[in-house]
């Protein structure tokens, strides 16, 4: 069992218990490990902490060698937003691919195996699914990350994920509650607002959230967002009237309510991590999640120190953090008793096994993939059958992606098409650039959210103009109509999808 060091009073373990702070490195540094024996329940696992599914045992196993029931967690989207396989790409299609596909015992099959290397791993909470509704086409940080712009499908399917994930003993964590969906400002960069009415709200955002507590997820994540409907004050994190007055009593959920990153503008450049994160506990969540950009010793001790001094100044009432501290011990607890290694839903696989050829266990995610093109034949199709050149058109990552993620379908394709070489654009001038980067080689198009960047719309008039014969690879959102000799949508950027989209342009 876990031994808390002596001289810990309860008060200053409680303030550690609430934390769950990110770090530097790929083993534990001494500082982590000395206060997980002083009262920190948890830690956040990043990209920059990450090499191999091996040396993640291995870091995970050094945590729990100080503390047994640590919750050790990630930010494991699958698709886009990926940590265990950030340097590679992700094995899994994100959300907006599942919704395409639309295939409930699929979605659930795809977040038990995720769920299942994840455990392999030691990771216990997971920081999935999204349940944002993506019902602004121009959000520029949900996007695929969300299952679909139908009220219904994301419901189901964020039910499903939840159910699949946990099945395979990780806790699941269901955000951005009450849904960032409908925003067009990134709560990294600033605070958004959703003006939507209560009738529109309930309506909408908030019903897939009502279907992850009904599949029981044991965590929910909020959302930096100001929504006036609810609380003209407060943005979600911090408002009492959200967390507690909504999400506990309205909607009845009992479980851990994670804080999205206290680090993020929303929150940090309005009210400052330590005053924002003692509200927030006061709002009513009980676990405050910083570490993605803030990974240092100081960071902890100041928020410990600030939760300390609002219980003794009476600011924050010491049953509320005494309250939010159980819940988070009660959650470890039940990650400790859990089966990590239990078999894969058999329904589900079986129908995916038969697709993919093979092993499904293995293979769920590329047959996830492959089910999700949507795939145009244009006027000027044409098969490619020799080696392509591939003009990426690049965007700005959004952090919760990060830029050190490959993406597209470059690697891919040089397996299946011996040669390809490719060139990566951004701009007003992507198009030319592209067009004369490419010779006399047939032209694969990439793209990621073209309706939202106009010089990438301007790139493909450019191009479609000189080279009908262009194959366009929509790998974001796919809003625009069908363009090119041969349009492939594939819902996401995962590794997957553009190895689907490779096999789709090759004519595997």
């Amino acid at each position: 069992m876990t031994t808390i060091a002596s001289g810990t009073d309860t008060l200053t373990r409680d303030a550690l218990a609430v934390l769950q702070p990110g770090f530097t490195g790929t083993s534990a540094p001494s500082w982590l490990l000395r206060r997980l024996g002083e009262g920190l329940a948890s830690v956040g696992l990043f990209g920059r902490n990450i090499a191999t599914p091996a040396q993640v045992a291995a870091l995970t196993a050094q945590l729990r060698a100080e503390r047994d029931d640590v919750l050790v967690a990630i930010d494991e989207e699958g698709g886009d937003v990926t940590r265990l396989e950030v340097r590679t790409g992700s094995s899994f299609p994100g959300n907006h691919a599942l919704g395409a596909v639309d295939d409930t015992a699929l979605t659930e099959a795809v977040a038990h195996e995720l769920g299942r290397r994840l455990a392999a791993c030691g990771v216990n909470l997971n920081w999935a699914p999204s349940a944002d509704i993506n019902s602004n086409v121009d959000n520029p940080v949900i996007g695929v990350r969300s299952f679909g712009a139908d009220t219904s499908l994301v419901a189901r399917h964020t039910a499903a994920y939840v159910s699949g994930l946990q099945s395979a003993g990780v806790a699941a964590c269901t955000k951005h509650f009450p849904g960032h969906g409908d925003t067009a400002v990134d709560s990294h960069h600033a605070m958004p607002r959703i003006d939507a009415e209560l009738p529109v709200l309930e309506s909408r955002e908030l019903v897939p959230f009502r279907a992850a507590i009904e599949a029981g997820t044991r965590a929910v994540m909020s959302a930096h967002i100001l929504v006036p409907a609810l609380d003209p004050v407060h943005p979600a994190t911090l408002s009492r009237r959200i967390l507690t007055g909504l999400l506990r009593e309205e909607l009845g959920y009992d479980g851990l309510i994670v804080t999205d990153g206290m680090e993020m503008q929303a929150i940090s450049a309005t009210y400052g991590i330590e005053r924002g994160s003692v509200l927030a506990i006061a709002a009513g969540a009980d676990a405050i999640c910083v570490g993605g950009g803030l990974s240092d010793e100081p960071t902890v001790l100041r928020l410990r120190d600030a939760l300390v001094a609002a219980v003794r100044s009476g600011e924050l009432p010491e049953e509320r953090l005494a309250d939010a501290a159980a819940r988070v011990r009660a959650l470890a607890a039940w990650t400790a008793s859990t089966q990590t290694t239990p078999s894969t839903p058999s329904s589900a696989l079986s129908s995916a096994g038969s697709a993919a050829g093979s092993d499904a266990s293995t293979d769920v995610g590329l047959v996830a993939a492959r089910r999700a093109l949507k795939v145009t034949r244009g006027a000027h199709f044409a098969p490619v059958t020799e080696a392509p050149y591939v003009a990426a058109f690049t965007p700005v990552a959004n952090i919760a992606v990060g830029d050190e993620t490959p993406w597209g379908v470059a690697a891919e394709l040089r397996r299946l098409l011996p040669g390809t070489e490719t060139g990566s654009f951004t701009g007003e001038r992507a198009g030319a650039e592209a067009l004369a980067a490419a010779g006399s080689r047939r032209v694969v198009a990439v793209v990621r959210d073209a309706h939202r960047h106009t010089w990438m719309a301007e790139a493909l008039d450019i191009l479609l103009a000189a080279r009908p014969d262009t194959v366009v690879v929509e790998m974001g959102v796919p809003q625009s109509p069908p363009r090119g000799a041969l349009h492939i949508a594939t819902h996401g950027a995962a590794r997957v999808c553009g190895l689907a989209a490779a096999e789709a342009i090759a004519g595997a």
